[in-house]
């Protein structure tokens, strides 16, 4: 577990600029965006904003949410993996099985710190100059006080069912192609120990291939989650009116106070960027979502943004993955975690 929570949090920790420009792009309000190729945005944040309060905003949630939820996931993945095969399950289904269950479990904790995350990397410093995003909180503990104020606990979960469609099917994916690229290296070097290179390949490729297989849900929930809310299109009242002074009638409204109606993405970064002219899902089924796309944009709308997707998933998983083995077989120098029978993936 404390080897998953350490490869789980670099691997966050070292993808999080990247995190935070895919955040920008998808909430950006502009048109046309300010925000366009990786490599500008990455630029113009950092000459912007810096790293600590721009590229690195949002770390902190970041940090509580990523070793507590990994050290979870690979507890329970674990433990479900090894009941599942003992009692006789085909191990090829105890990986996908395992992962799901795993992702589900540590959900609970990851999903209000990505809500807080996203929201400070959407904001970037304190009284933003550069970028409005709809959000100006002074700190992590400001943020959480303010949403739950304003918004209410429940806000912490916001996108959690969208979130669980992308998710769980992409841990599921990724943990039983990686057993299956370790169970074929290690017959194809005749022993456990694979060396740092198979380690790299099996953990990279077993990432990189979930990610590209879920990009579709990963287009729904970009598309349900950044774009706004459709407020105007319920019947509005007629204005009120009020006696004036002078003239005695004035057709003037009065307003209420305005609502938020930007919604955003949660969990690991979503690379895909809804282009100008994109349908708008006026739902918030993912089923719905994933049909709607396709019947207007095809199978290429389905898969828009696998690029950049594959690539974070390919490199966060690597890094994830390969610090776990290396640290857990560190750990086995122990008496306790061998006693345990800790054995690698």
């Amino acid at each position: 577990m404390l080897a998953g929570g350490a490869g789980g949090t670099s691997g966050d920790l070292l993808m999080h600029s990247i995190d935070t420009v895919k955040t920008r792009q998808q909430g950006d309000p502009h048109i046309p965006s300010k925000y366009t190729s990786l490599s500008s945005s990455y630029l113009k944040i950092f000459r912007q904003e810096g790293i600590r309060r721009g590229l690195y905003s949002g770390v902190t949630p970041a940090f509580l949410g990523s070793f507590p939820g990994t050290l979870i996931f690979f507890g329970c993945y674990e433990y479900s993996k090894r009941h599942l095969i003992d009692v006789g399950v085909n191990s090829s289904l105890a990986y996908l099985a395992s992962g799901f269950i795993a992702d589900l479990a540590a959900s609970v904790v990851y999903v209000p710190s990505e809500v807080l995350k996203t929201r400070l990397q959407l904001q970037g410093r304190y009284n933003n100059p550069f970028f409005d995003s709809g959000y100006n909180y002074r700190s992590t503990l400001h943020a959480t006080r303010t949403i739950i104020k304003e918004e209410g606990f429940a806000a912490l979960f916001y996108g959690y069912k969208a979130t669980l469609f992308r998710d769980l099917p992409f841990s599921a994916l990724q943990f039983a192609f990686y057993e299956q690229e370790q169970k074929w290296a290690k017959e194809y070097v005749g022993g456990k120990d694979i060396g740092l290179g198979l380690e790299i390949l099996t953990a990279t490729t077993a990432g990189g291939l979930a990610g590209v297989m879920t990009c579709p849900l990963d287009v729904v929930k970009t598309r349900i989650q950044t774009q706004l809310n459709p407020m105007d299109d319920v019947p509005k009242k007629p204005p009120k009116v009020r006696l004036s002074k002078a003239s005695g009638l004035s057709s003037q409204p009065t307003q209420g106070p305005k609502r938020s109606a930007r919604t955003i993405s949660t969990s690991s970064p979503a690379t895909t960027i809804p282009k100008q002219g994109s349908v708008t899902l006026d739902t918030s089924s993912v089923l719905t979502g994933l049909k709607l796309v396709y019947k207007t944009e095809g199978l290429a709308g389905c898969f828009r943004g696998v690029g950049p997707r594959a690539l974070w998933t390919s490199v966060q998983s690597g890094t994830m993955l390969v610090l776990y083995q290396v640290l857990l077989r560190k750990l086995e120098v122990y008496p306790l975690v061998a006693g345990e029978g800790t054995s690698a993936l």
